[in-house]
């Protein structure tokens, strides 16, 4: 039987509220944060489906995961995990989202040349014992004893650790490579719907060249457009920056005047509508390659920052120049994160 036949997830996912600390012990686990798809694997013979967060089927998409849990051979599985696709010697989100295509050739073709990974942290149910009610102590030691057995390399047991300090250290090991910790209560129920977990997320900056900036309606800043040099010196579009108060915005103003009429993107340019724009045009006023900035930014998708990105500070000691791709971090494959954290326990 394939997936599908049931309309509706067997029960939302337990997410996280964000924090600028980790919680203390005692009382919390802790597991890296990974950055892929929420997936809710609900397994009833061989009939299998995958939930996204919001409730959506995924199945269809990850084939290739679906005869991975089916060859697990239980009669019944509830897993929370995520979805992940390594790419190179990094994890690519871009390649997640290509998934979500509906022709049913391209994703059989995808999931033979970019297979996907599920990384397990939770188990709600596995045969006759239902857990969701059991304390996570309970449920991580019934995920272990299920893992010990499966021996499929496409399916990875995420770590975790009940100290917080070395927690701590994961982030700082993995040189920004790890996208956050979550920190989950190890007395408690699993809690779907709700904000019972706690994440912090990995810091990354990156100092970028402003390119360019788009006015709004009334002519005014809207935001600042971002770029870095490519292997070959031209400027790339990466990304964007509009959280500005209204008094910044008028010295942003007269900070670009003197410098426009640039050479502005001559690689990647900004083009129409798209989730990196911040708004509907592709106008934008170009600028010299002038002016220095560092931003905050979450996660690189397709060489482009995700989001909007934060600005922290002007650099004018930055030469222009040496704003460059490879300063851009990305993801660990789950082996090479997961190798990363043994060597901390050791």
């Amino acid at each position: 039987m394939g997936s599908g036949d049931r309309s509706e997830a067997p029960r939302a996912p337990m997410e996280a509220l964000l924090v600028e600390a980790l919680p203390e012990p005692p009382g919390w686990v802790h597991e890296p944060k990974w950055d892929g798809f929420r997936a809710i694997v609900d397994c009833d013979g061989d009939d299998v489906e995958i939930w996204s967060k919001s409730g959506k089927p995924l199945g269809r998409y990850f084939p290739e995961v679906l005869e991975h849990v089916r060859a697990i051979g239980e009669k019944r599985l509830i897993l929370d995990g995520e979805l992940v696709i390594p790419v190179g010697d990094h994890l690519s989100f871009d390649a997640l989202q290509a998934r979500l295509h509906p022709a049913a050739s391209r994703i059989a073709r995808l999931s033979r040349e970019t297979p996907a990974h599920l990384i397990l942290f939770d188990c709600l149910a596995v045969d006759e014992a239902e857990l969701a009610a059991k304390p996570l102590s309970e449920r991580r030691a019934a995920l272990e004893r299920l893992f010990a057995r499966i021996g499929n390399p496409a399916l990875t047991l995420s770590p975790v650790s009940t100290e917080l300090d070395q927690a701590t250290r994961w982030l700082a090991a993995s040189g920004g490579a790890l996208d956050g910790v979550i920190a989950k209560p190890s007395g408690e129920p699993y809690r779907p719907g709700e904000r019972a977990m706690r994440k912090i997320k990995q810091l990354r900056t990156a100092d970028c060249v402003v390119g360019g900036y788009r006015k709004t309606d009334k002519g005014g800043i809207a935001s600042l457009l971002l770029g870095l040099f490519d292997e070959r010196g031209k400027l790339d579009l990466v990304g964007f920056s509009s959280a500005f108060p209204a008094a910044e915005r008028r010295t942003l103003a007269r900070m670009l005047a003197p410098h426009e009429g640039g050479a502005g993107f001559t690689g990647k340019a900004p083009g129409g509508p798209s989730r990196w724009n911040p708004d509907k045009s592709g106008a934008y006023i170009p600028l010299e390659h002038r002016l220095v900035v560092e931003v905050i930014y979450d996660q690189v998708t397709a060489g482009r920052f995700r989001h909007g990105t934060r600005l922290l500070r002007w650099r004018t000691d930055k030469a222009p120049e040496q704003c460059r791709r490879d300063q851009l971090i990305r993801e660990l494959r789950p082996a090479e994160m997961i190798e990363l954290i043994a060597r901390d326990e050791a």
